[in-house]
């Protein structure tokens, strides 16, 4: 199931349909792309992925696949199929003879396609192929009836040569007449020694003064508008032109004659040739769907009949199409759902790309259960999800008189009934519209409820509680797309693990809002929520200094653990040494500056509150910045 109603132009589907479209070279593959949906049958999903992934080494490799003449003859076919006293046109006939040739190359092409060890090389196109049966003497047989420029030849049959023979005859005889008729009408003085014939409504005449229209014998067939000129067709030229129009009238007969006899040989093959542009469609469509693959560097990731997610390097193919016309490119994503991470809990600074992550999952789930290939790495694991519902962007409804927040709130009623362990849910700014307290409170419920029925998903929030939740709960993971603080920018890349920033308080300060606003806010948020934000920025730093630092070392060396190299600001607290650590401490993380409080220690495992975040913390990792006060 798929919701909203609305939920292609959302995910931008109806754009992508548009892209493929422009790649097909006929009607028959267009309805095909028109008619391209969502499904949740994982065989059908896997074979339209293969042949996909097939085609597009085809185009990869830039082999000599034929696409010349894919034309639509269905109305045609229809026409004499439906009444049997019409027939082809001669127009008709070349195009059923060109795309029936077509059909062949492409069944020829596909079955002499070998891989080394002698098999098919394209193994699910070929297997389209083998069902379809091939006209090779149709073709010959119109091939022998027709000239290049779509014309009954002379020779389609002895009759019809024998008339065109006595046809040039006549036509001959008519202009030999005429030439007669018109140098003795000179020599009478009847007409002038310019005087040439004119053609008017297929006959031959010869324009004489009126005073002069008894003299020469012949038919008056027009005159001029002031009477002073008629039209006379000589007698002579008229017993030709009648023998001409005789042999025209048993040409058109005898050339009929020829086209029912091919109608004739066509009408009992009517059902295989109808399957035969069945399968030229499908080859459209399939060769369409694999050129878009080529322009977005779309692969056939590994696909599995269950519900997971496990993207590397993930790009949005419309933003990516978008940049590429400005020499850009868009940022990757990696993205985890399976089962012990189904839900999957972002955060960040605004505009930091947690839209865009949701709208790639979506976008990228939805073609890839629809039989497209999927810009990703070739290490990615995909799979199959029954249902994709998704509430992005303002829902606010004039028509119906609903808010924002009513309208969020309906679709988080119509997930919470219909969502289930198949079900992949996406959901933007959740719980965002109304009233923060309560807006959160009813976000963590919805939140539990989506978990209790094992559903995947990705949800963005700035709310601290979801972030805390995700922390305590299992099945539910925190994300964050990460933001420089320093050169304040986002960085559009998803950390998996931690929730992220909104660093307002680090905005505020970059576009020069007040100190003592700053500070007045901050100590109305409290220390708590202070904590736990610097606490999540550190992570940030922490994540870009290491993958600065892998980028300078050579990729054969041991990258050091972060825990035995200290390189972030040093700590303004002193640290107290050989000290054993208990609940109640005051410590941080080695190499961070923020500094949490003892909850729990179990073994060498120790849960410490950064703030309302909680994390477990491996005890070498931490350093004891005070002891418990008594």
């Amino acid at each position: 199931m798929i919701y909203p109603d609305n939920f292609e132009q959302k995910i931008g589907i109806d754009t992508i349909r548009q892209f493929i479209t422009e790649k097909c070279l006929s009607p028959l593959g267009e309805e095909q792309v028109t008619t391209m949906s969502f499904s949740t049958n994982y065989e059908a999903i896997a074979k339209w992925l293969e042949q996909t992934d097939e085609f597009s080494q085809i185009i990869r490799n830039k082999e000599n696949f034929p696409v010349d003449f894919f034309l639509d003859v269905r109305d045609a076919l229809l026409r004499i199929e439906e009444d049997v006293t019409v027939w082809f046109s001669e127009e008709e006939i070349s195009n059923l003879m060109n795309s029936l040739q077509t059909i062949n190359n492409i069944v020829t092409f596909l079955h002499s396609a070998k891989a080394q060890n002698g098999k098919a090389k394209y193994p699910a196109l070929t297997a389209i192929a083998d069902k379809i049966k091939v006209f090779p003497s149709l073709v010959e047989k119109a091939n022998s009836i027709l000239d290049k420029s779509c014309q009954v030849k002379d020779n389609a049959s002895r009759r019809l040569a024998d008339i065109r023979r006595e046809k040039i005859e006549a036509t001959k005889a008519v202009m030999r007449n005429m030439q007669t008729a018109i140098r003795d009408a000179q020599a009478a003085g009847l007409i002038g020694r310019d005087t040439q014939p004119s053609l008017r409504e297929g006959h031959m005449l010869i324009p004489v003064g009126a005073g002069n229209k008894r003299k020469i014998k012949g038919i008056v067939h027009d005159d001029s508008g002031s009477g002073k000129t008629v039209y006379i067709e000589p007698e002579a030229v008229a017993k030709a032109s009648n023998r001409l129009r005789e042999l025209e009238a048993d040409e058109r007969r005898e050339v009929i004659k020829i086209l029912i006899g091919f109608t004739d040989l066509v009408r009992p093959h009517m059902a295989d040739i109808k399957r035969s542009y069945n399968f030229m469609g499908e080859i459209d469509f399939i060769r369409a769907k694999a050129s878009f693959a080529v322009r977005i560097n779309g692969i056939r990731p590994a696909f599995e009949d269950k519900q997971q997610i496990e993207w590397t390097q993930a790009i949005h193919p419309l933003l990516n199409i978008q940049l590429r016309q400005q020499n850009k490119q868009a940022f990757p994503l990696d993205i985890r759902l399976n089962g012990k991470e189904r839900l999957l809990i972002v955060s960040g600074a605004n505009a930091g790309g947690k839209s865009l992550c949701l709208k790639t999952v979506a976008l990228l789930q939805y073609m890839l259960q629809c039989g497209l290939l999927i810009p990703v790495h070739k290490g990615s694991q995909t799979g199959i999800f029954e249902d994709i519902f998704v509430d992005i962007g303002d829902g606010q409804s004039i028509e119906n008189s609903l808010s924002t927040y009513t309208s969020h709130l309906t679709n988080m009623k119509f997930f919470v009934e219909n969502c289930n362990c198949k079900t992949l849910i996406l959901i933007d700014e959740f719980g965002s519209g109304t009233e923060p307290q309560i807006g959160g409170s009813i976000a963590e419920t919805l939140l539990d409820r989506f978990n209790g029925k094992r559903s995947f998903g990705v949800i963005t929030t700035h709310f601290q509680n979801l972030k805390h939740y995700a922390y305590e709960t299992d099945g539910v993971i925190n994300g964050a797309m990460l933001y420089d603080a320093e050169r304040m920018q986002p960085l559009y890349r998803l950390s998996i693990g931690n929730p992220g920033s909104s660093f307002a308080v680090e905005v505020a300060r970059k576009i020069g809002l007040p100190e003592d606003i700053i500070v007045d806010s901050s100590a109305k948020i409290g220390t708590d929520f202070i904590n736990m934000d610097n606490f999540l920025q550190s992570i940030v730093r922490d994540k870009l200094y290491w993958e600065e630092k892998r980028k300078e070392i050579d990729e054969q060396a041991e990258i050091p653990e972060p825990s035995k190299e200290k390189q972030v600001k040093p700590a303004k607290e002193k640290v107290i040494e050989n000290e054993v650590i208990e609940k109640g401490d005051s410590v941080r993380i080695n190499g961070q500056t923020t500094v949490g409080t003892v909850l729990e220690i179990q073994g060498k495992r120790v849960i410490v509150a950064f703030g309302l975040i909680k994390s477990t913390v491996v005890i070498e990792r931490l350093e004891l910045v005070s002891k418990r006060r008594i």
